[in-house]
């Protein structure tokens, strides 16, 4: 057993819980399209592309001087293509999870109210798969 596995569980709020949460959630997704439950991988789906954009960065503005001389505004070059990332803490990915169960539990009640209950039902059911990473 080498130290750092009999060390203490790590702070509920590192990155690595929250790339440990990320990596759950893909290998989840992977279960639930092959078990065909529609309404788990739609909701991991958005969830996770949720997570994506929050670690997205305004890219900077290039100066008009440099770039490419065909396309306006484009960087050539080795490392053009690559864009920091914002780093998640788990707490981070977890708020991210309640906007999203929260968004769907509130659409739900309109769609009840419009009297579409089973739209509303798969609405919940797509809450609930969230729901269960809150406490992982």
């Amino acid at each position: 057993m080498t130290a750092a596995a009999a060390g203490p569980p790590t702070d509920p709020g590192t990155t690595e819980d929250a790339q440990a949460l990320r990596s759950l959630m893909r290998a989840d997704l992977r279960a639930a399209m092959k078990a065909r439950r529609r309404e788990t991988v739609s909701a991991l789906r958005t969830a996770l592309a949720a997570i994506d954009n929050a670690e997205a960065v305004e890219a900077p503005a290039a100066p008009a001087d440099e770039g490419s001389e065909h396309v306006a505004g484009a960087r050539s070059g080795v490392g053009s293509a690559e864009a920091a990332r914002r780093v998640l803490s788990a707490g981070d990915v977890r708020a991210l999870l309640r906007a999203q169960i929260t968004e769907r539990r509130a659409e739900a009640g309109v769609y009840e109210g419009a009297g579409r209950a089973e739209a509303a039902d798969r609405l919940r059911r797509e809450a609930d798969a969230l729901a269960a990473y809150l406490t992982r």
